[in-house]
């Protein structure tokens, strides 16, 4: 039996086009980041999708990626999982927020305490992910319980974000030496994780 959770980031935004720190804030798909998805889909670079069980933080960007790539499904929804929260630099670019003192502030932070206003440290984003994954892991292993005697694979699909990514990655192979940004992948692309004995023990890029 295999065992695999797939990581797909959702597909670009506005806040990718205009590079925008969000987050928290729930906004849908570009139409470019829907007929790209579209595109992938065309190429069948997806994983198959039988018997998979699926996951999506419950934002509208993992919502339509997931419709789009394995059309309606039923699936559960992870809030822990969802993008970092960056408070009042949310829907904001570097432009439009360098000149404040509580952004240089929180830049310049070496620490990962350090929070935007109303947002969260990127220690306490990087701790919740951290739970949020054990409790995906936790789902998967009922997975794997419930296909051991069929023979089947146990699957799981998880739709989210870059940030989540980077941070499921860089938290799960520490000796890699990869900075977290070099983890995150582009839109509508991501990694499938290859557990054994329900631990993660390693990772293949998805497309």
């Amino acid at each position: 039996m295999r065992s695999q959770i797939h990581l797909i980031r959702h597909g670009i935004t506005e806040g990718n086009q205009k590079r925008y720190y969000y987050g928290a804030a729930d906004i849908p798909l570009a139409p470019e980041g829907v007929e790209q998805l579209k595109e992938l889909v065309r190429q069948d670079v997806y994983p198959r999708a039988e018997g998979a069980d699926f996951y999506t933080t419950g934002k509208k960007r993992t919502e339509q990626t997931l419709r789009l790539i394995y059309g309606e499904r039923d699936h559960e929804r992870l809030p822990e999982l969802t993008e970092m929260d960056f408070g009042q630099f949310e829907m904001k670019s570097y432009e439009q927020l360098k000149e404040l003192p509580e952004y240089q502030k929180w830049i310049s932070d070496k620490t990962g305490q350090a929070e935007p206003p109303g947002g969260e440290s990127i220690l306490g984003f990087q701790k919740r992910i951290q739970a949020g994954l054990k409790l995906l892991v936790g789902k998967h292993r009922l997975k794997e319980l419930s296909v051991r005697h069929c023979g089947d694979d146990a699957v799981s699909i998880l739709v989210c974000h870059g940030g989540t990514i980077g941070a499921i990655m860089e938290s799960s192979f520490p000796n890699q030496q990869e900075h977290f940004f070099k983890w995150v992948p582009d839109p509508g692309h991501g990694y499938t994780l290859i557990l054994e004995q329900g631990e993660i023990a390693g990772y293949k890029r998805l497309i």
